[in-house]
């Protein structure tokens, strides 16, 4: 599958090897294609409820793969960007606007598939005291 509106995060995901993120961003791009169809075709929002909730699952997966400390700390920053995005492309569904849509999902493919990247730079998960990782 070509990743139409997480073609950022998918490659993010495969290459920190991160199956969940990846296993997400993709059920993620499935259901934006259901929404932009449904947008396209000035359908109600019968269609768009999905998305949301599988922002909100790659949000997650997102954060459990990069690790609570550095989503809370050095992360902050993408934290932040990642839920802006998430608002703005829900703001986007709800109104029905295809336009804003796209560049809300260009924004959110960035923030996320950045704080996947980030993350992963100069080994930021660090192992919690006492553990042998």
């Amino acid at each position: 599958m070509t990743a139409s509106f997480l073609p950022l995060t998918v490659d993010a995901a495969r290459r920190a090897d991160a199956p969940e993120v990846l296993r997400n961003a993709l059920l993620t791009e499935r259901a934006a294609a259901e929404c932009w169809t449904v947008l396209l075709a000035g359908c109600e929002l019968v269609g768009k409820r999905g998305l949301d909730a599988q922002l909100r699952k790659l949000s997650e997966a997102t954060a459990e793969h990069v690790g609570t400390r550095w989503w809370f700390a050095d992360g902050t920053v993408h934290r932040k960007r990642v839920a802006r995005a998430q608002e703005n492309l829900v703001t986007a569904i709800a109104e029905g606007d295809g336009q804003e849509f796209a560049l809300a999902f260009v924004g959110y493919d960035n923030a996320m598939a950045g704080a996947v990247v980030c993350a992963g730079i100069g080994k930021h998960r660090r192992p919690v005291e006492g553990s042998t990782a």
